[in-house]
């Protein structure tokens, strides 16, 4: 009997984030024994270059080289698709691509489909982010294509302070704080659909403010990495 197919996750941004992704996958699988679940080879590379530090700061290494080996060897080592839970780090997508003949589920385009559904055309879509991810304008694209308004809260280095509190001390209040009030400017400003659009803040996502539609782009990436593992594309 042939079972899922395999795909290989480009991991350790963070690694929090990585086992996260697992913890879902496991969830979305509704298995009766251990080969019902989707079989993955995971590379939790935490050396890979800081992507703030090259998008945002203009400093140390490009994360690009370091991304595409970690294509290759997913690849080398029997994936059958590749998948990177860090919504910053999609910006080296091409250079993944290019490494790999192998299908790469890329969360953006995925979670811009799910704000498309959710908001209707035209509507504003929050982004609840690192401020490398408005800087490189991803989403910004990604969402333009498809007739939607990337918003960003004002606040965008108490969200960066936020991530990197995630990075070093896991879940704190102050971090918790910070996407609250993020996410509750944006609502104040007739922003209701908000993507967690940093896999850091979606292990806080509970932190939301009460009311708006919220789409977690880690949430969107293992739907998809379920879709094309059971047979789906």
């Amino acid at each position: 009997m042939t079972g899922p197919r395999r795909i290989g996750i480009l991991g350790g941004m963070g690694p929090e984030a990585t086992v996260l992704l697992m913890q879902r996958l496991i969830s979305a699988v509704p298995a009766q024994d251990d080969c019902d679940h989707i079989p993955l080879i995971v590379d939790c590379n935490t050396q890979v270059p800081s992507r703030i530090a090259a998008l945002i700061e203009g400093r140390g290494e490009d994360p690009g080289p370091v991304l595409a080996a970690m294509a290759r060897g997913l690849a080398a080592a029997g994936a059958e698709a590749l998948a990177m839970p860090c919504n910053t780090a999609h910006h080296y997508a091409p250079a993944i691509r290019a490494a790999a003949a192998i299908p790469f589920l890329d969360m953006i385009e995925l979670s811009a489909d799910a704000a498309l559904a959710a908001a209707g055309p035209g509507a504003p879509v929050g982004i609840l982010a690192s401020p490398a991810v408005r800087k490189i304008g991803i989403f910004d694209r990604a969402l333009a294509a498809r007739g939607l308004r990337a918003v960003y809260p004002d606040d965008q280095d108490g969200l960066l302070t936020a991530i990197r509190a995630i990075k070093r001390e896991g879940a704190t209040p102050e971090a918790r704080a910070a996407l609250a009030a993020a996410s509750a400017g944006l609502a104040a400003a007739g922003v209701r659909v908000q993507l967690i659009a940093c896999t850091e803040f979606s292990i806080i996502a509970d932190a939301l403010a009460s009311g708006v539609t919220a789409i977690d782009t880690l949430d969107v990436l293992v739907a998809g990495i379920v879709r094309f593992a059971t047979g789906g594309r």
